[in-house]
This record gives C-alpha cells, sequence and structure tokens, in this order.
C-alpha cells in the first residue's frame, strides 16, 4: 500500500512520548531491576500486524522505532521506512508506558514477516479468497493492499506474484491476509506454516496439501524442533519436480519469547486443550489466571485473541485475554501521527507516511477542514478503503 518512504519526521507529541518512555527505563535502570525481578518491568515484547505509523504501532502500542534493528525473516538489515501497514512483526523494547496519549515504549529490534511468496493460482472474488502455493488467501476488510494495486482482489490476476502477510487459521488451514503486494520478481518462494504428516525417512512433511521435500538440505540446516504441529518458515525452488516443493532454507517459525516481563500477543488459536490451555502463532500460553474482558465463550482453535501477560520459560503467563472478531479490528481502525506530505484538496485527499487518506466526512478536533495543510502536523484514525488501498479519516486532531 505504500510505495514512497515514510515520512522522517519525529517531531511533536512522539517526541515527548520518547523522552517519556526514556525518563522511565532510565529511572527503573537505576534501580537495578531486570525482567526476571518482582519490580517495575523493564523489558517487552509484542507480536501481530502494524496498525499504525508515526511510531510503528502494535497491540495499540506505540513502538518509538528511531534507533531500532529492522530485519526482515531472512535476518537481512532493513530500514523502518521497509515497515507497511498491515506487516506481521515482532518488536523487542522498552517496558510499556501509559501515559494520558496512549501507551509507548522504545524498540530496540523489529522483525517483519511475511507468510506467503508464490504465483496467484486462482482468485475467487465471490468469496474473497485466492490460492497462492496451494493454499487458500482470505482477504477481508482489513486487509490492506499495496496502492498500486488498484480494486485491492480486483487488481490481482492469476500468474502474479505476490507476498502475503496473513495470521495462519489452523481451523480451516487458510491464510487470513492482513497486507498483500505484488512483486516484480522473485528469486525463491516462501512458504509459512504448520507441519503434518512429516516423515523424517524420506525427509517431507506437508504445509496444507503441498508436499514439501527438504532432501537436499544437510542435517545441521534442518531445526531440531521439526515435527508436526510445529510453525516453519521454509523458502521454495519455483519450479516444483513431480509436484513436490524442494526445499532450500528451513527454518523453525515460532517466535521467541526471552523471559519478557510485558508480552503483548495478537493471533489466531493455532492449538486448543482449554479456555485456560492453548497456543497462539506457535506460542504456549497458560491463561489459568487470566480475565476475559470479552468473555470465554467461543473461545477456540482458529479465533483471534489479543493476550497481554508476562513470559516466563517459552510460555506466555496470561493476565487478560480479548476475543477479537473480524468487526473489532475494523471498528478500531488503523492509526498515523505525523506532518502531511501533500494535499490535493479537489480530490478531498492528502498523503502521510506514503499512504493516501479521504478526508471528506471525517471529525476534526482542534482545528476545522480548512486548517489542512502540507506540513500539518496532525493525529488521525481511520478505516480502510473498500479495495484496501487507502484510508478514509474518521477523526483528525490537529497537533501543535
Amino acid at each position: 500500500m505504500m510505495t514512497a518512504p515514510r515520512n522522517p519526521d519525529r517531531s511533536g507529541q512522539r517526541t515527548v512520548k520518547w523522552v517519556c518512555a526514556l525518563m522511565f527505563v532510565l529511572a527503573v535502570t537505576d534501580c537495578g531491576v531486570d525482567s526476571g525481578g518482582t519490580g517495575a518491568p523493564t523489558s517487552s515484547f509484542a507480536s501481530g500486524p502494524i496498525t499504525g505509523f508515526g511510531s510503528v504501532i502494535v497491540h495499540r502500542v506505540h513502538f518509538d522505532d528511531s534507533h531500532a534493528r529492522v530485519a526482515d525473516a531472512d535476518g537481512n538489515l532493513r530500514s523502518p521506512g521497509d515497515l507497511r501497514l498491515g506487516m506481521t512483526t515482532e518488536i523487542y523494547g522498552s517496558a510499556v508506558v501509559t501515559v494520558a496519549t496512549g501507551s509507548t515504549s522504545i524498540a530496540t529490534s523489529i522483525i517483519f514477516a511475511s507468510a506467503i511468496v508464490g504465483r496467484v493460482d486462482n482468485i475467487d472474488s465471490a468469496a474473497a479468497t485466492l490460492v497462492v502455493l496451494g493454499q487458500t488467501v482470505v482477504v477481508t476488510p482489513t486487509t490492506v493492499f499495496d496502492n498500486s494495486l488498484t480494486g485491492g482482489l480486483a487488481g490481482l490476476s492469476i500468474g502474479d506474484v505476490i507476498e502475503v502477510y496473513a495470521l495462519v487459521d489452523a481451523a480451516s488451514g487458510s491464510y487470513r491476509a492482513t497486507r498483500v503486494d505484488r512483486k516484480t520478481s522473485v528469486a525463491a518462494y516462501q512458504l509459512r506454516g504448520i507441519v503434518s504428516n512429516l516423515d523424517t525417512v524420506a525427509k517431507t512433511f506437508k504445509i496444507g496439501v503441498q508436499q514439501i521435500s527438504y532432501a537436499n538440505l544437510q542435517g545441521s540446516e534442518v531445526p531440531n524442533t521439526l515435527g508436526d504441529g510445529r510453525f516453519v518458515r521454509v523458502q521454495l525452488q519455483i519450479v516444483p519436480a513431480g509436484g513436490v516443493w524442494l526445499a532450500t532454507r528451513l527454518q523453525d517459525s515460532v517466535p521467541v519469547l526471552q523471559n519478557q516481563s510485558e508480552t503483548l500477543l495478537e493471533g489466531l488459536i493455532s492449538k486448543f486443550t482449554s479456555n485456560a490451555q492453548f497456543t497462539v502463532n506457535g506460542i504456549d500460553v497458560d491463561a489459568s489466571r487470566a480475565s476475559f474482558p470479552t468473555g470465554s465463550i467461543g473461545l477456540g482453535l482458529g479465533v483471534r485473541v489479543a493476550i497481554e501477560g508476562t513470559a516466563v520459560g517459552k510460555v506466555l503467563s496470561a493476565s487478560t485475554v480479548q476475543i477479537r472478531t473480524e468487526a473489532d479490528v475494523a471498528t478500531e481502525g488503523f492509526e498515523l501521527d505525523g506532518a502531511i506530505a501533500s494535499i490535493d484538496t479537489v480530490n478531498g485527499t492528502f498523503v502521510l507516511f506514503g499512504l493516501t487518506v479521504a478526508y471528506a466526512g471525517s471529525a476534526f478536533v482542534g482545528g476545522t477542514i480548512s486548517d489542512l495543510a502540507a506540513g500539518k502536523n496532525i493525529e488521525l484514525t481511520g478505516t480502510l478503503s473498500t479495495d484496501g488501498t487507502q484510508l478514509q479519516a474518521v477523526q483528525i486532531r490537529f497537533l501543535p
């Protein structure tokens, strides 16, 4: 959805948030509290789709990325300007500080990773689905499309190579897309998913209905965690052999918890034993002491949840678990905080962080529609356009 670099301006209220967070971290450090202690939290981990910029917003927390190490799933160093709305991420940072303007943290590491890179084999516009590498990808009202894909799903054709950021739905065996980009060319395909039918003698397994062979990999290149039910990321040769995809790289793909005193996780339940014990995105969750603000009825495999808690010994000990419907996600929308890059008063749009925003019909706080201008610092909340390529502003707040 964003082809232009994001606006590097980090001024205004974001600087205030950063300073507040930094002062808090320094205070905690001076007290000598570590992440395993019983004092104030000193570290955080968040996993989920990006829902805003001005700082990187995940799970409603604003992560200052000014000094973060940004990398993709292959470990390649990237820049904050490579981050896009809807990308699925793993963020490590300082303690989350809650102030009047919201929750903030200073990110130390941001990893973004897609679920599928491959050729589109089928498109079902009526069902809002497409098939890539044999996997069914479900498009929802909150799926972000690159702004070059005019029409969203209608802008794709069979044979296009695309990159899909998604949440894996173990209940249906499908992928719930959070972002879709078209690729001009790729050296290899990629797939993240849940292993089934592992055959350690033939060195094959399945992700969904697709058979994958890892026979060409050395033993040291195969993760020792490989097993049925495990999340993996596999790089594939572009052309299969006899209907079997050939792996050129195989990685374990369960997010690594490091005893974070604050852990924020949003995703789909990938394994379900009970309301007190389940797995989200491969991470084991102990919810035996958790509260359920939205209730626990309906909790089960494939249900989207937002969890807060602490991580100890690779297990997330949940303090709260909230069920998140697609309607909830759509209503919450997206947030952008920063300076307007350009404005088109004829069409009623402006550009912010490379995103085109329609402002007609928006509510205005601290100013009026006539105050909109290039360079103006604003904070907006909005929803996606029908085709997922633009934002429709719901509220625009003018900032000093």
